[in-house]
């Protein structure tokens, strides 16, 4: 199967900035870039549809523009466009199916600011078996790719400033996949790396077993070497990237967004499990959503 990174589009702003961000990871990885617009027939079409156009030519036009912009950016970038009928959800967990990783806005599909409940993008995330990068609305393409054709040189050979990758990693569930794609995109991204572990000390009166007890410090030695445990394996397997290790008590979520500044993305899992409520993408990851302003990549494992 040919592997590829994919972004789902739908002819906005927002949608712009992430097709552009897709071309520039597209780049780092010597892939094939993927555009995917789904549309549907609708008996009245709606008002941004041209009244002199058909819903199906107007949705070809709409992602004719997004390939156009991204072909002049990136001329020696392969990019396969391709126009589905179909839901946004159901076209786009088809298309996460067979892709490296699939690269969606925080607003341009669902037309609401933010990662809200019941947008597209946050379904897709909560049910994509393959890694799910979100770019909030408003980012500058540019910022963590070069983007426009006076830059200077071949998207394939012009040099991209390296920024460090995030990773919010749980010790009690040091999976593989979220550790591998972390390294990778480190990797591609200039070699550095910053692991975040959160962890909270419970009491059982609720207080705080740190400041009373002063047993913190070695549950925190503790949590230190497990974190280092997880990783030994994955730093021997990656020798050519720097690793930094931070390990503190307090809320996952908090840390991970302090962390999250200056950093090219940020990395989060989601495990693969169904609830009463049907799927979700965890209290964590919902929060990095809503709070990272940088890409969040959500990788589901089990």
């Amino acid at each position: 199967m040919l592997r590829h990174v994919t972004a789902g589009v739908d002819g906005s702003v927002e949608s712009l900035t992430t097709a552009h961000w897709a071309a520039g990871e597209a780049v780092r990885r010597a892939l094939p870039l993927r555009l995917v617009h789904a549309w549907k027939w609708h008996p009245r079409p709606p008002a941004s549809v041209p009244g002199d156009s058909s819903e199906h030519a107007w949705a070809q036009q709409t992602l004719n523009k997004v390939v156009d912009s991204v072909r002049t950016a990136y001329p020696e970038l392969h990019v396969d466009a391709r126009l589905v009928s179909d839901s946004p959800v159901a076209a786009l967990l088809a298309s996460a199916v067979e892709t490296e990783m699939l690269v969606l806005g925080s607003r341009g599909l669902s037309g609401v600011a933010g990662f809200i409940v019941g947008s597209v993008s946050q379904r897709v995330v909560a049910r994509s078996v393959h890694p799910v990068v979100l770019v909030r609305a408003g980012r500058n393409p540019a910022g963590e790719h070069p983007a426009g054709p006076d830059r200077g040189s071949s998207p394939q050979t012009a040099t991209i400033p390296s920024r460090h990758v995030v990773l919010g990693l749980d010790t009690r569930h040091p999976c593989d996949e979220l550790i591998e794609f972390a390294f990778e995109a480190a990797r591609h991204q200039g070699g550095a790396l910053r692991v975040i572990h959160a962890f909270s000390i419970p009491s059982a009166d609720g207080a705080d077993l740190h400041a009373a007890t002063g047993a913190g410090a070695g549950v925190l030695a503790v949590q230190e070497r497990d974190l280092v445990a997880a990783l030994r394996p994955w730093c021997a397997k990656y020798p050519g990237i720097s690793v930094t290790e931070t390990v503190s008590e307090g809320r996952p979520a908090t840390a991970l967004v302090r962390a999250s500044s200056g950093a090219a993305l940020v990395v989060v899992g989601r495990r693969i499990r169904e609830s009463h409520l049907g799927t979700h993408i965890g209290p964590v990851t919902h929060a990095v959503l809503h709070h990272v302003g940088c890409p969040v990549a959500v990788v589901p494992h089990a």
